[in-house]
């Protein structure tokens, strides 16, 4: 087996990196302190950055095929690892990397390797909000993250919408994404009539897994005094009736965190101050 330094070296050479790519991404798990030999090694983050920028006039209008899909996702797949290890997130954060890969969210074809290459952007900002760090919802609050993830929730594979609602909720759990979200009532609101959809549409097809974000979710807005007040009604009524009682049966963490929600909304103040936003309910 070629060694992990053999193979990054193999990264800096066009003729030779498809295969170096595919190989390091199969093989990440297995090779230890991997992040920091494709940080520190001459070259190699710009080619990965190469392969990035080499699909972008394939996006619109769309033409990307399949081939050309699995490279740049394994590409993608080497950047992940960079962005989860300790030694490297503030560096990979400090360049600016993830908004090279906000153009990959920003599509809307639902074709499969479309909907791959968003599933592992996806995946790279998952990576990062994974670790509770205020300096990394505080970066990724000053880019267009919110908007391309709710974009994502709206209309992406249900793998998709779950990895981009886990984001969301992520950036609501800390302080500074709770203050920035509620701080106006378009980003509420934008939040709130996503959330609101997703509910419904998962009234005619269930997904566990993508219902304990969306109300892990709406339980953190409902710890915001003003977004609390505009759930009061706005919250939809299939959280509060038996819709997704068989959904979460087998979920008591997810049926409490539900049960906390109504209990926050039921008890929520009627009526709000002059600014407040409870005149923008989610339909």
């Amino acid at each position: 087996m070629q060694s992990a330094e053999q193979l990054v070296l193999e990264l800096s050479n066009p003729d030779l990196r498809e295969n170096a790519l595919l190989e390091l991404s199969k093989k990440r798990e297995l090779f230890q302190d991997l992040a920091p030999l494709l940080w520190n090694s001459f070259g190699t983050i710009a080619a990965l950055l190469q392969e990035i920028v080499s699909i972008y006039p394939v996006l619109s209008p769309p033409n990307l095929t399949p081939a050309q899909s699995n490279r740049v996702c394994n590409a993608l797949a080497l950047l992940q690892c960079v962005a989860s290890h300790p030694d490297t997130r503030m560096l990979f954060l400090n360049a600016h990397i993830p908004l090279y890969l906000y153009p990959f969210l920003n599509t809307t074809s639902k074709s499969r390797p479309f909907e791959y290459l968003r599933l592992t952007s996806l995946g790279v900002i998952g990576a990062l909000v994974k670790v509770d760090d205020t300096e990394v919802i505080s970066f990724l609050l000053s880019t267009e993250i919110i908007p391309l993830c709710l974009r994502t929730m709206e209309m992406g594979s249900e793998l998709s919408k779950t990895v981009a609602t886990f984001i969301v909720q992520k950036i609501l759990l800390d302080d500074v994404g709770l203050d920035y979200i509620c701080a106006t009532a378009e980003r509420f609101f934008a939040v709130g009539r996503v959330l609101g959809n997703m509910v419904g549409a998962l009234a005619e097809q269930p997904s566990s897994r993508l219902l304990k974000h969306i109300i892990r979710c709406y339980l953190r807005l409902s710890e915001n005094h003003r977004a609390c007040d505009a759930l009061r009604s706005g919250l939809p009524d299939m959280l509060r009736d038996t819709t997704f009682s068989n959904c979460l049966r087998e979920d008591p963490t997810t049926r409490r965190w539900l049960q906390q929600l109504i209990h926050n909304v039921s008890g929520a103040r009627v009526g709000l101050q002059a600014g407040g936003f409870d005149h923008m309910l989610m339909n």
